[in-house]
């Protein structure tokens, strides 16, 4: 019964909707109580189920060569090659219109799949009773757990005069490609950095600023061939200073 108002609040919350105070409230009972921590996972799941498969219609060939037909059967035989003639750039304009469309539609699905499967191993981790498998402050510690673990090595920041704390890593998993996950710690909320392989078919364009994914405030960028994503239930200033400490990391 206890449980029941705040599982009352979680849709609002997976939304981003709910005020800053109530969402901070709502947060700190998550990371005691299992069972609601589960079930906000399960809505956060559902969430990317349904702007998924909002996502899934695309215009394919088909549809220029129907609109290629429909030009051509409502013109006279006298009219039909001077018409093509003024048609074809028209056409070629509508063609390049869907290309373009396409592309943008295609990049956007293929952004909030990404920036939702993040969010998945996020929740998951700090719904865990083990969120990661090497406990350690020490940035020297931390990062030679991996050595073997993933195909690639990192830098991590120094935190000292930061408000920053690192709580440990884990070995985590993007699209089955394999990476790693930092969890970070400031004011008693968790912010998780993973780190990817910088591959073509993977690469999202780096935000400039922070955005909003899912509730969650999150940045990515490219560098030395790897793709780094920062996200948490933490303000933009939060998110964006952690990135530069990334960044700048040696």
């Amino acid at each position: 019964m206890a449980c029941e108002r705040w599982r009352e609040q979680l849709d609002a919350y997976v939304d981003g909707e709910l005020p800053r105070p109530d969402a901070d409230a709502l947060y700190s009972h998550l990371r005691e109580c299992a069972a609601c921590a589960a079930e906000a996972l399960e809505r956060v799941q559902m969430k990317r189920s349904v702007a998924v498969a909002g996502l899934r219609y695309q215009p394919g060939v088909a549809f220029r060569e129907k609109v290629r037909k429909s030009i051509a059967s409502n013109q006279g035989t006298n009219r039909r090659w001077a018409w093509m003639i003024l048609a074809v750039p028209a056409l070629s304009v509508l063609v390049v219109s869907i290309v373009v469309y396409m592309a943008a539609d295609r990049d956007k699905a293929r952004r909030h799949r990404v920036y939702s499967e993040l969010a998945d191993l996020h929740v998951s981790a700090l719904a865990s009773a083990s969120p990661v498998d090497v406990v350690s402050t020490d940035r020297h510690t931390v990062k030679p757990w991996f050595a073997g673990k993933i195909p690639f090595t990192f830098n991590l920041p120094e935190l000292q005069g930061t408000d920053f704390t690192l709580v440990g890593g884990r070995v985590t998993y993007l699209e089955q490609t394999p990476g790693a996950q930092l969890i970070y710690q400031i004011r008693k909320h968790e912010i998780s950095v993973f780190i990817f392989q910088d591959r073509a078919d993977q690469t999202l364009t780096a935000t400039s600023t922070p955005i909003n994914a899912l509730s969650f405030n999150a940045e990515n960028w490219s560098q030395n061939g790897l793709r780094y994503y920062v996200m948490g239930d933490v303000s933009a200033t939060d998110i964006q200073a952690l990135s530069e400490l990334l960044r700048s990391a040696k």
